[in-house]
């Protein structure tokens, strides 16, 4: 029990840090939505094209573009931070070349430091020695700061991962929860439960517990943000297909919408738990490829019960949550996004 309760506490940890840098620090909340764009257009197309397209229909070819878009995780983040800032985008399509490798978080934390680096280096250098000064100052900078805090961050997820895994065998039902409820919550954060999963390695019960535990979180996301007036209809459906379309949204709210997904998430762990399902396709913790994948491995008709009853649970989580909520003062698109 002790070392689940650390396990947890080490990612409710890093959760609360991604929390606090998107609502504290510089640009912090266009940062984080740039993140969960970056995790959309790598972790997402892998686990539609590799282990559904792939592994599921058997088509080689598009196994081999989920390959392709799996890895570029650091790439597409170091891009598309910089971007958002405001950055040159042939500069920082420039940041994105050098983290070929990089996980999708050294390369967010590298992209984020040299949106505020490139445009210094550009008022101090003469215009047509800017480009040289780049290449050969930021560039390496970029690709040094990413290898540099990759281990540490390697070493953390690793840890968590590992702890996971072996409450599984000593307290499952307990686990179940506490697994469906904080995957649950960071499908929700922008650094994604597709990332954390394939970061962490799960395999088996822990990512079968993952990948239903989010799909039901489609269904409570619906009710939850219909119910608290969080946008429009189209945000309410956004929210339901994928959560990480309005990372910035739930970002600014973080207690509503974290606490009614972390008990709907748990409650479906436990019936994923029950039924003893797995999934061995690490990073698919997304609605619609992580259900799809656990045909392949196992019988249609548990995956079907079990999924109902995921849902069920989500769609009583977002009704309840929006009951305890609502009184609650939330920041809404308009406010955030503007008109």
């Amino acid at each position: 029990m002790f070392d689940l309760l650390k396990g947890t506490a080490l990612l409710l940890l890093v959760l609360a840090g991604f929390t606090g840098f998107s609502l504290k620090a510089p640009k912090g909340m266009k940062a984080m939505g740039a993140l969960a764009g970056a995790a959309t257009a790598s972790f997402l197309v892998e686990a539609f094209q590799r282990y559904v397209g792939g592994d599921l229909f058997g088509i080689e070819f598009l196994g081999r573009v989920g390959d392709s878009a799996g890895g570029m995780g650091g790439v597409t983040a170091a891009i598309l931070v910089p971007l958002a800032l405001g950055v040159n985008p042939t500069y920082a399509v420039m940041m994105g070349a050098v983290m070929s490798g990089i996980g999708i978080l050294p390369g967010f934390i590298a992209g984020y430091v040299m949106s505020f680096i490139i445009p210094k280096l550009e008022e101090k250098v003469p215009d047509g020695l800017d480009l040289i000064v780049i290449i050969c100052l930021a560039a390496p900078l970029a690709r040094g700061i990413a290898e540099f805090i990759s281990p540490g961050v390697t070493m953390t997820l690793s840890t968590i991962g590992d702890i996971i895994i072996a409450a599984q065998h000593a307290s499952p039902y307990v686990m179940a929860f506490v697994l469906g409820g904080v995957i649950t919550v960071v499908a929700t954060a922008p650094l994604s439960s597709m990332a954390l999963t394939a970061m962490l390695g799960l395999t088996g019960l822990p990512m079968a517990i993952g990948a239903l535990s989010v799909m039901g979180s489609s269904f409570m996301n619906f009710v939850f943000f219909d119910r608290m007036k969080f946008g429009d209809r189209s945000t309410t459906i956004a929210v339901a297909i994928e959560p990480l379309t309005q990372a910035d949204v739930i970002s600014a709210n973080p207690i509503p919408v974290f606490s009614t997904n972390f008990i709907g998430g748990g409650l479906a762990g436990m019936v994923v738990n029950y039924f003893g399902l797995i999934n061995n396709a690490t990073g698919t913790a997304t609605p619609i490829a992580g259900f799809a994948v656990m045909f392949g491995f196992n019988p249609a008709k548990e995956v079907l019960i079990a999924a109902a009853l995921c849902a069920i649970c989500g769609i009583t989580a977002g009704y309840v949550g929006s009951i305890v909520f609502k009184n609650f003062k939330i920041r809404t698109v308009s406010e955030i996004r503007g008109n």
